[in-house]
């Protein structure tokens, strides 16, 4: 027990500061009485903490809000703006970078082709260069970098943020993907999988704001799932959960995927399976829109299957509605075994509209249990190309202000020149 006049030991005083910190950035409580209420901590503790985060720069006062009777309470603020993250996420080909602040919000960013295959050390180079030029068209009073968010296309183990045999990503194995910019820019950086942000930017600030479990699902070159269960990233135990696009289907068990196996799921159902059997049935004669398109000497790319699709292309709607029904009955098995409220597919596949998101249901209900479907939603991501990003930037603020890494630098009142705090509690990483 704390007598009175005692201050308790540090790690209430932490746990305070992290549990005022967590309701006043969510938004869920706005002022010192509402802390008092939602936290369950009194009102001197609470009063104590708000001062310390004032102070700290993670929380300002702002207008009066509504009186409950008596004098009307200062409304408080995360933030946001005490600093800013740079956040990249790299696909198989094409590169996202950005700018965001401590809410997520995304300030800048920038698109463009890029093939991964070229390796670790020229893609990153040009990550870094397309940071370099968002940060030089800052204005001279922005707020400091605080931390770095990247996401891969491939496994990543969390603690090390380093890819782990990646499929796609030839010569990344093994690659110090957070070390290089760490020491770049001298600031905390995690690493992840790319649909793994893709669904902690939906989670945190998109259509699956509130649920408690669901799956984002991105179909591109290649097929990957992000879980999100009982409100909280999973990653597994070593950062490789959701890696779908290698489950094996049985039909076509011929076909060679990237990881050297047979009849794997995006070997058969992702955008180079599509762009693949696109150009075989331009070359048979069976689709006369992509034989058109091919006879002009540019390649078939998966877009193009989509694009003809919609224009009634009858063997293109053949292979987007395969590509779907593959997709959809994988799906099954994770509704069956996971039993979340709402799928989210995205990727440049996705792209495709209603036909393939028909497709994926259709095969969804065939394939599951009655009540896991019973109030199951699957629909398309609507912030598509920016959920990673934003997942990116939320990876690293939360990492930032939990509670094991907060406490290592508020006292410093940033995290900047701290890039060796990712290093501490690694166990945190397997949320």
């Amino acid at each position: 027990m704390v007598e009175v006049g005692q201050m308790p030991p540090l790690a209430e005083q932490l746990d305070a500061l992290v549990t005022v910190l967590d309701l006043a950035r969510s938004g869920a409580a706005r002022t010192r009485p509402e802390l008092i209420r939602r936290s369950g901590l009194g009102r001197t503790v609470v009063t104590q903490r708000v001062a310390h985060l004032i102070d700290s720069g993670l929380l300002e006062e702002g207008d009066l809000g509504p009186s409950t009777g008596g004098r009307a309470p200062r409304q408080l603020r995360f933030r946001a703006n005490a600093g800013h993250l740079l956040v990249a996420e790299l696909g198989a080909t094409s590169i996202s970078a950005g700018i965001a602040d401590l809410a997520g919000n995304l300030i800048t960013q920038q698109e463009e082709p890029w093939d991964i295959a070229r390796g670790p050390d020229e893609t990153l180079a040009q990550v870094e260069e397309l940071f370099d030029g968002m940060l030089a068209a800052r204005p001279a009073d922005a707020p400091t970098i605080w931390g770095v968010g990247i996401g891969v296309p491939g496994p990543v183990e969390f603690a090390t943020g380093r890819p782990v045999a990646p499929p796609i990503m030839p010569g990344w194995d093994g690659y110090p993907v957070r070390d290089r910019f760490s020491a770049r820019y001298d600031v905390p950086v995690w690493v992840d999988n790319e649909v793994n942000l893709m669904a902690l930017g939906e989670f945190r600030g998109g259509r699956a704001r509130g649920e408690h479990d669901f799956v984002y699902v991105k179909i591109g070159t290649g097929i990957g799932a992000g879980l999100i269960s009982g409100g909280r990233l999973h990653r597994g135990s070593q950062g490789c959960a959701g890696d779908v696009g290698h489950v094996a289907i049985v039909e076509n068990a011929s076909v060679t995927c990237r990881c050297g196996n047979v009849g794997c799921l995006e070997a058969l159902a992702g955008g180079a399976a599509l762009a693949r059997d696109g150009a075989v049935a331009a070359a048979a004669g069976r689709s006369p829109y992509l034989a058109r398109l091919s006879d002009t000497g540019q390649p078939i790319e998966a877009r193009d299957v989509a694009r003809a699709a919609s224009h009634g292309d009858p063997a293109s709607v053949e292979l987007l509605t395969n590509s779907g029904k593959l997709v959809g009955e994988m799906l099954a098995t994770m509704v069956n075994i996971f039993n979340p409220s709402l799928i989210l597919v995205g990727g440049g596949v996705a792209g495709a509209g209603d036909l393939l998101i028909a497709a994926i249901k259709q095969a969804i209900y065939r394939r599951s249990l009655p009540l896991a479907t019973r109030e199951l939603r699957v629909t398309r991501s609507p912030l598509d190309d920016q959920a990673g990003l934003m997942g990116a930037a939320f990876m690293v603020i939360d990492e930032l202000l939990s509670r094991e890494r907060l406490a290592t630098w508020i006292g410093y009142k940033s995290p900047v020149g701290r890039s060796d705090l990712v290093h501490a509690h690694p166990a945190s990483a397997s949320a």
